[in-house]
């Protein structure tokens, strides 16, 4: 039997087939969704993996039907097809931007979903199609819902971070107080593996995330470790510059914008006590280990 992994040529999808590949003994196999599947595509199949869907976009180029095709019609394709075919267990790789673009608190499961983006609106879509099923008897789905994703390979946020430490920048956002929950992709795939290996996870919406919620500045602190850029130093200008300095970004497309802006400074605390509770093991990476392998990563790769 196999794992079939959609998204595998996706940061995530390049991850996990690597860390399987070392510590999972089953053959893994990827699936194309750009090219039409049918049922036979889970012969000998026992655990789908669906990383694939259409990421966050930034820069607002995509509209709210391009999402729904992707992260709810694509993904009920494959759960009904899973419905009928001989695989047991269907991992979907949801988001926290499911239940909610801002928190107040440590967001947990029993959050009420309410998404403002096209986005956030399709990932819950897909995911109440996929709770609303009826389940054949053996099989099982996990809904996971990860927070911010970072490693070897990663081209978000903490690359914008990093990028400044590398040139011995100051930290200009230092006079925002926040603090918001990261996701070494290796924890990721460490709780991907646990749940395909064991397949005793009760079907339902996981939150995934690191143990420990860091702020902005101990990230760059942390990304200046990883790098031996000692003194990077932090700046405290005044926060509402800072905002108009974005709201420019938005209209000129600087690296700083509005959304980023917010991604970079909002409290975003996520709680892993219910994958935790099932788990009752530690996770590979601390979450400053894992901000510095990702620096490191960064480093080597420049």
């Amino acid at each position: 039997m196999s794992i079939l992994i959609t998204g595998s040529t996706g940061f995530v999808g390049k991850n996990l087939i690597a860390y399987l590949s070392e510590n999972n003994e089953e053959e893994i196999k990827p699936l194309d969704l750009r090219q039409p599947f049918d049922i036979s595509e889970m012969n000998n199949v026992n655990t789908v993996i669906h990383l694939a869907g259409k990421a966050h976009d930034l820069k607002k180029t995509s509209s709210a039907d391009e999402y729904d095709t992707v992260n709810f019609g694509i993904t009920k394709k494959l759960f009904d097809a899973f419905l009928i075919s001989d695989a047991s267990l269907f991992i979907f790789m949801s988001s926290v931007k499911a239940a909610a673009d801002q928190v107040e608190g440590d967001l947990t499961e029993s959050y009420i979903p309410d998404p403002i983006t096209a986005y956030g609106k399709s990932k819950l879509k897909a995911e109440q199609y996929i709770a609303s099923q009826q389940l054949p008897l053996g099989k099982t789905y996990c809904i996971l819902r990860p927070c911010m994703i970072h490693g070897p390979g990663n081209k978000g946020n903490l690359n914008l971070l990093y990028r400044l430490v590398e040139m011995g920048i100051p930290y200009p956002l230092a006079a925002f107080d926040n603090k918001r929950s990261f996701l070494s992709v290796r924890n990721l795939c460490f709780v991907l593996d646990e749940i395909i290996t064991r397949r005793d996870l009760p079907s339902g919406v996981y939150n995934i995330a690191d143990d420990k919620s860091l702020a902005t500045t101990e990230v760059v602190n942390l990304l200046s470790i990883a790098t031996n850029k000692k003194g990077t130093g932090l700046l405290n200008i005044s926060p509402a510059l800072i905002k108009m300095l974005a709201r420019l970004g938005d209209v000129l497309h600087l690296p700083l914008n509005s959304e980023r802006l917010q991604k970079l400074t909002e409290n975003y605390t996520v709680s892993n006590k219910k994958i935790k509770q099932w788990l009752q093991k530690d996770l590979p990476l601390n979450s400053s280990e894992g901000i510095i392998l990702t620096g490191k990563s960064f480093f080597k790769n420049k």
